[in-house]
Parts: structure tokens; C-alpha cells; sequence
């Protein structure tokens, strides 16, 4: 993660690999995954720290698996716990429960079966304290004001008069991003409700008469429906929820202020005044779906939100940009590392229609929950479906498949077999060469220039219905990126793709 300095008579311009813009959940993965990969990246971010609240609160299945492989799951679940039933209120009675999320049973193959409720500052700082372990860190206070690119890299400009050369750099900047500003990017997209909405986090007092057990919703309350969220693993600061209120009337105006707060909470739900002891921090926003025109420019690439704006409902935004950043991040790393350049087409080619698609899903399940508030969220929120069959990096090679085989572009199961456990095996930078009842004879992970054993591992398994017999080689992002009944074809495809 060093950096150097070239020095002119006019001025020093930092040089780096990659140059990261915001430090968010999508920056501060794909730093921590370049990181953990030995590449050279900065990674800036305008404010003065960290995001200080829980807005993306949900990490789903998928997320987790993520997590899991760059070494901080650990802490995560520590830090988090499942979602708490629903309660239902009017006024200062208590109503009905259910379940908002799909309860799902941890099976082997997928060892992480349900969402995990952990407020987004708390997993930015897990995140941050890994990359620093890795020897990485974050510029505070870096505003960007320019960026300029030509054949063989990028230029950024900060607002100290700083400057910035890279050879590669990726808007993580939100959906306000500056970068795709400069870029002249433009973002489709529609409102998905024209209703304000306010979203806080709020201390309440000891006494506040509502269990930390349950998540509260007043849908009937007067001026526009509130919930009310208990946050896991906030002992320091005493008894912390995340508010979310929608305001009935679309022309009114959320004010943010902790006067403004604990006035909608008293006028709203059972509590007073007098129970809200702190509001830590508020912002307001209409729910809005938009999709970026593009994700790359040249050798500028859009992840997360600077990418994609989706409505809250579902758990969706943060946990499709977290997996952003981790598809592109070993493509940057291989490139860098020599790898053909044309496999970071491959990032706009497999991402866009994956955030079009969730996209969909989050607008539908938040319109269906503003005519029913018990709307269930199933499965299609846990993004374990996601995939890359079309991808120009996916070869399926065996004929005859049965219609739920696993095949190449799905996500690699994890399971235990023969002393192996497979995400253990999967885990790190490199991609996996897995054989599953068989012993189809493996070829050299050699080529004329290097010895590939680093880059490529072996694993061979007995049998295990998740896979099937074949042999399949899994990328470094955990999805099949060729399958075969023998390693027929499969010199071919390293040979291709760049890998080799």
C-alpha cells in the first residue's frame, strides 16, 4: 500500500495504483480487498471521518460470505444479532408480531442463512480497523475538485491544491458522487414514493416504555407511519434505536434538528419527550431508484452508490455495493499484476444487470410494504442467487445437465468434505481449482513466465451433492468460473481469459 512522490518544478503529484474516492462501505471493502492483495491504493475520503450512523443497518447472506472472506465476520456478527421481531402499535398499545424477514435455516452449503442486523458506522469501523491491520488507511479531509484521465492513467485534484496520479481510479462516493459528476455520467431512474422520510439514530431513557426486543411500527400514526429499531452492541452509549418516519403529506418538510426529533416521537409513538435522552445523528431523503448510464469511463469505475440509488426497503444498497467492490477488486489486482486488460470490461458487463435486477426488487418490495407494512422479505433479498452465467469469463463445459445443477456463474456453496471446509479453501486472493469425485488428472499451473501455484489452488473433495462430480475452477470472488467433467478445455480457458 506505499505510495510515491513524483516532484515537479510546478508542483508534487502523489503516484499510486488505484485511487479509491469515498470512504464508505464500498471504498473501504475494495481497499481492504486490494490491500490484503499487495496492490497499491489510496483511498480518500472529503469528510473528517467515518460515517457516523446506522443507515444501512442489514448485512444479508450473501454480504456475509463476503465478509467472511476478507477476515472480519468475526467481528461483525460479535458486533450485530439477528432481526427482531415486529410489533405493531397504536399509540401506546401494542399489537400483533411477525417476522419482516424470511427466517431461513443455516444449511451447509449456505452457512450464513439469514440477515444480520449491525448499524452501517459499526461495520465501516470493522472494515477500517482491517485495512489498517493490512497496512492501508484512509486520507480524511481529501475533497476532490478534479479529475482528468488519459491512455495510461489518472489525475485527481484536491481542494488543498494536492494532486493525485493513478492508474486507475473508482468513484465509491455516493449517490451524490462527485466523480461521476466530473465524468458526465448520468444516472435513470424515478422516485419510488414522493413522501419525504426522516431516518435517525435516538438514545432513549431507561425507562422508555418499549422492549429492546422488538422493532416497533406505528403505521396509523398521525402525520405519516414511524419505525422504531433497537440497535445491537450500543452498551456505551445506553439504549439506541434507528427511527425511520415518513411524512403523509408530500410537500412537508423533515427538519432534522433533536428538538424537531423527539417532538415527531412524542407526537407519533408511546413515548414523551423526556424519554429521548440523544439524538446522534439525522438526515432526511425520498425514496428514489436510479441507475448510473455506465460504470466505467475509461479507467474510472463507478461502485456503489455513485452507481446504483436504491430505496432502503429490503436491505439492498449497501450489501449490492459491498459486492461491487468485490468483483472488481481481483480484476484491478490482475490487471495491475499483468493480467489481459480487456477483464475489467467484465466489471460493467456482469454488475450492471445484477443492480438493474435488485434495483427492481427493492422498488417492488417498498411499494408493496407502503399498501401492507407485513410484507415479508424472502429470499430474493438474500442475494445467494446472484450470478454470472452470461459473462464472457463463464464456460459451462458438461452437457446434460439437470435444471438445479450447479453449473458456471453460480456462487460456489461452502460445505465440509474430506478434512476441507470450502470457504476456508476459497478464502484469500487467489482462485480455486476444486475436483469433486474424481481424479481427473490436474495440469500444470505453469506457464512460460511464472509458476502459478500461488495464484491457483488445489483442492480435491470426495463427493458432495451441492456440486456434482466435475471439476471447477472458482475465481477469487467465490463464483464458478468454469466447470467440466474432466480439465478438458480448461488449459484453454486460463490461456483465454488471462489467467495463465
Amino acid at each position: 500500500m506505499s505510495k510515491d512522490t513524483v516532484t515537479s518544478t510546478e508542483t508534487a503529484t502523489e503516484t499510486t495504483d488505484v485511487l479509491i474516492v469515498g470512504a464508505g462501505p464500498t471504498g473501504l471493502a475494495l481497499a481492504t480487498d486490494l490491500a490484503r492483495r499487495g496492490t497499491r491504493a489510496l483511498l480518500v475520503e472529503r469528510s473528517d471521518g467515518l460515517f457516523p450512523g446506522s443507515r444501512g443497518k442489514g448485512l444479508q447472506p450473501r454480504t456475509q460470505e463476503v465478509l467472511y472472506d476478507l477476515g472480519v465476520l468475526g467481528e461483525i456478527h460479535a458486533a450485530g444479532s439477528e432481526y427482531p421481531r415486529m410489533r405493531i402499535w397504536e399509540g401506546a398499545e401494542p399489537g400483533d408480531e411477525w417476522d419482516m424477514m424470511q427466517r431461513s435455516e443455516q444449511t451447509e452449503g449456505v452457512p450464513f442463512a439469514n440477515a444480520w442486523l449491525i448499524p452501517q458506522a459499526r461495520t465501516q469501523a470493522i472494515l477500517y480497523a482491517r485495512l489498517r491491520e493490512l497496512g492501508g488507511g484512509v486520507r480524511f479531509g481529501a475533497a476532490l475538485t478534479g479529475l482528468t484521465q488519459d491512455a495510461d492513467g489518472v489525475t485527481a485534484t484536491f481542494g488543498d491544491g494536492s494532486a493525485v496520479r493513478a492508474r486507475y481510479a473508482v468513484a465509491a462516493d455516493g449517490g451524490r458522487s462527485t466523480v461521476r459528476g466530473l465524468l458526465g455520467v448520468g444516472m435513470t431512474g424515478e422516485t419510488v414514493d414522493p413522501k419525504p422520510m426522516l431516518v435517525a439514530d435516538v438514545r432513549v431513557t431507561d425507562d422508555a416504555p418499549i422492549p429492546d426486543t422488538h422493532w416497533h411500527v406505528w403505521p396509523k400514526a398521525p402525520e405519516g407511519g414511524v419505525a422504531f429499531c433497537p440497535l445491537p452492541m450500543t452498551e456505551d452509549k445506553g439504549r439506541v434505536y434507528q427511527l425511520a418516519a415518513q411524512y403523509a403529506d408530500e410537500s412537508a418538510v423533515p427538519y432534522t434538528s433533536p428538538e424537531a426529533v423527539a417532538k415527531l416521537l412524542a407526537t407519533r409513538t408511546a413515548l414523551s419527550e423526556e424519554h429521548i435522552a440523544e439524538v446522534l445523528w439525522a438526515s432526511d431523503f425520498r425514496a428514489r431508484a436510479a441507475l448510473a448510464d455506465r460504470f466505467r469511463v475509461g479507467r474510472v469505475f463507478l461502485a456503489g452508490d455513485a452507481a446504483h440509488v436504491h430505496s432502503p426497503a429490503g436491505g439492498q444498497g449497501l450489501n449490492t455495493s459491498v459486492q461491487d467492490a468485490y468483483n472488481l477488486g481481483w480484476k484491478l489486482a490482475a490487471v495491475l499484476s499483468g493480467a489481459p486488460a480487456r477483464l475489467l470490461d467484465t466489471y460493467e458487463e456482469e454488475r450492471i444487470p445484477v443492480a438493474e435486477g435488485i434495483l427492481g426488487i427493492s422498488t417492488r418490495i417498498h411499494r408493496a410494504g407502503a399498501a401492507d407494512r407485513r410484507t415479508q422479505r424472502g429470499d430474493e433479498v438474500q442475494q445467494l442467487g446472484i450470478g454470472y452465467r452470461e459473462s464472457t469469463l463463464t464456460r459451462e463445459t458438461r452437457p446434460g445437465l439437470a435444471d438445479d445443477a450447479l453449473r458456471a456463474g453460480d456462487r460456489a456453496p461452502d460445505g465440509r468434505r474430506g478434512g476441507v471446509r470450502l470457504f476456508d479453501a476459497f478464502r484469500g486472493p487467489h482462485w480455486t481449482l476444486l475436483t469433486v469425485a474424481t481424479d481427473a488428472e490436474l495440469p500444470p499451473l505453469k506457464s512460460n513466465l511464472s509458476d502459478l501455484s500461488d495464484l491457483i489452488h488445489t483442492t480435491r473433495i470426495p463427493a458432495y451433492e451441492a456440486y456434482g462430480r466435475g471439476v471447477f475452477l472458482i475465481r477469487p470472488d467465490g463464483y464458478v468460473a468454469w466447470a467440466g467433467e474432466t480439465t478438458e478445455g480448461l488449459d484453454q480457458y486460463l490461456a483465454e481469459t488471462g489467467v495463465r
